[in-house]
């Protein structure tokens, strides 16, 4: 199959990029900066001759947004829903304009979308949309509605011939370098992989090789549309997550973090608190209804394999990069 990958310069675009590649199938992306073989320049808000790569392919995941991990200042804010909002708009214009439109459009969300809580999962059915919880930073809200803006502009987008599926997808683990493994890991190596505000808030994940197998499934399955999460089935709170890497990369000690050090170190590495406090408990009801199954579903085996590829490409080679 022909597949489009609009946005997929980022960690999560090259692990879909090597994989499909991997499987034979032509991967073309789209970036603002090409560089290697296959990549096409787009700037993401506006109509082009990228256009052509759309018309006559198969699949197309726009993955295009400026990453989340950044200070939370109203400019970045705006930048992450501007970018998010034109170019999922732009894809669907390509879209439906094409002469033989793409069977199928999987747009990227996010599982920020969900409340923050910690009484109950949320699901796509029963899920409690975020927003409106008391005693959060108010700015939470507004990441909430980039990713409400961010499905809107995919299901306005008049393409009668072309299955939509939006994304709602947790952090997705990988060996890769500069993604959220590598940092998580890198704090648990130095000591301070503890519980942060006292670790009860939820993290939802899912494996690498379990993404891109979603997104297969969720391309195959005609029957499929709308919002759908990627989420491994058992998320976790903080403190347990972390003491399980640490269990896995055998390291006994992880120091506690309270808000206000996690604020300093947050802004020290120039991203944000949200990422670390938000309460984030997403379960795959219509992926596990639908019949997928997940090979790395509990977080202690999936750790343990994240683990042992990492210290495999110590041992034999250096690590991809993210591009």
């Amino acid at each position: 199959m022909k597949i489009v990958i609009p946005g997929g310069t980022g960690q999560v675009g090259t692990i879909l990029n090597r994989a499909l590649t991997s499987a034979g199938h032509e991967v073309v992306v789209l970036t603002r900066r090409p560089v290697r073989d296959r990549e096409v320049r787009w700037d993401g808000e506006t109509p082009g001759p990228w256009a052509e790569e759309i018309d006559g392919s198969d699949i197309v995941v726009n993955l295009a947004g400026r990453s989340v991990n950044c200070r939370y200042t109203a400019a970045n804010l705006r930048a992450m829903m501007d970018s998010r909002v034109r170019s999922a708009r732009v894809v669907g214009e390509a879209i439906a304009a094409a002469a033989r439109p793409p069977r199928v459009w999987l747009q990227m969300s996010t599982a920020t979308v969900y409340s923050h809580r910690f009484d109950a999962p949320n699901d796509e059915a029963t899920g409690v949309p975020g927003g409106t919880e008391i005693g959060v930073p108010g700015y939470w809200a507004y990441s909430v509605e980039i990713a409400k803006a961010w499905e809107r502009a995919q299901e306005r987008a008049e393409t009668p011939h072309t299955r939509k599926v939006a994304l709602r997808s947790a952090m997705v683990m990988s060996p890769d370098r500069g993604g959220v493994f590598d940092a998580l890991l890198r704090l648990t190596r130095l000591g301070l992989g503890g519980p942060v505000a006292g670790g009860a808030q939820y993290v939802s994940w899912i494996h690498d090789r379990d993404f891109v197998r979603a997104v297969e499934f969720l391309a195959d399955r005609d029957d499929l549309a709308g919002p759908v999460n990627l989420a491994a089935p058992a998320p976790l709170p903080q403190r347990t997550f972390m003491r399980v890497l640490r269990a896995a990369w055998g390291v006994s000690v992880g120091l506690p973090a309270t808000t206000w050090m996690a604020e300093l170190g947050a802004f020290a590495l120039r991203s944000d608190t949200e990422l670390l406090l938000k309460s984030r408990r997403v379960v795959p009801c219509r992926l596990l209804e639908a019949g997928f199954v997940f090979e790395h579903a509990q977080w202690p085996e999936a750790a343990g394999d994240l683990v042992r590829r990492v210290r495999e490409s110590i041992a034999y080679g250096p690590r991809p990069t993210r591009n």
